[in-house]
């Protein structure tokens, strides 16, 4: 579990993956693997033909096809060097030194759940390759790999901006707690602002919780600010962060609570396509 992983495709968004990647490497002090997948639906490794068409004139048609599709995989591949090749450019320019290029063929988030083990930080962008022309949609792949991965994922808008404060929403779980213990040992936000905000009734009790998770982050170094906000949680969330500028926002993916529940299906969907900045899904 060593290495940021930033993964590279040929969508508008894959300038701020690599920015941000970079970002996150120099932060954690941590090797950088820039990715590149070819989907195995748009490039097939080895096209199949063995199926019965006919014969004659049609045989010769299939073989024409499998030979046009391993030419276009071809290009493919090649097209997959030059983008990795101008991400290293990129990142080296940002200042990370220690870069490894990777090309793989098949499923984004397959691939991704081979190498979790090696993984400390998937960078995404919120919109791939099918979706950079409609920037509502979020990437086609995303909640597959959200729903696959147990690492960390940074998702990323299209340009880069160097977060300066975070906000971490929270209820009180052990999930969120312990995304609080993770942020608070965490290099990547050293030194930030961090604003936990929790989005339910104004209890002592949570009140009390919103203490804890103070007491964490301040003994580690953070100027902390806590909020208890009565809402919507999505609405609501958007609103604080716009209200204190915050740069980039910290959820935990899945649960029960009200939180994480939000973050499962067609809620999913709203909250990042709603998203102008960059978002971490802690697993």
């Amino acid at each position: 579990m060593t290495n940021v992983v930033g993964c590279i495709d040929g969508s508008a968004a894959a300038t701020g993956v690599c920015d941000y990647s970079a970002w996150a490497a120099l932060q954690l002090d941590a090797p950088l693997v820039l990715l590149h997948v070819l989907n195995l639906n748009r490039y097939p490794v080895a096209p199949d033909v063995t199926g019965n068409i006919g014969l004659g004139s049609r045989e010769h048609l299939l073989e024409e096809l499998a030979e046009l599709d391993a030419q276009r995989a071809k290009v493919a591949l090649k097209e997959g060097h030059v983008m990795l090749e101008a991400a290293e450019t990129r990142a080296r320019e940002d200042g990370v030194v220690n870069i490894n290029l990777r090309q793989r063929h098949g499923d984004l988030s397959e691939t991704l759940d081979d190498m979790e083990d090696e993984i400390r930080l998937v960078v995404l962008g919120l919109h791939g390759e099918d979706t950079s022309d409609k920037p509502q949609h979020i990437g086609s792949q995303l909640e597959t790999v959200i729903r696959t991965l147990h690492r960390p994922i940074l998702l990323t808008p299209t340009e880069f901006k160097a977060p300066g404060s975070a906000m971490l929403a929270f209820d009180g779980s052990a999930t969120t707690r312990k995304g609080v213990e993770m942020l608070a040992k965490s290099p990547l936000f050293k030194g930030l602002p961090v604003h936990v905000v929790m989005i339910d009734a104004d209890t002592s009790d949570n009140r009390e919780k919103l203490k804890w998770a103070e007491h964490q982050l301040a003994e580690n170094g953070h100027q902390v600010h806590i909020a208890l906000r009565a809402g919507e949680v999505e609405p609501t969330l958007h609103t604080y962060q716009a209200e204190h500028g915050i740069d980039i926002m910290v959820m935990g993916a899945y649960g029960h609570s009200r939180i994480r529940q939000f973050l499962v299906g067609s809620t999913t969907t709203s909250m990042l396509q709603a998203s102008k900045s960059p978002m971490l899904i802690l697993r």
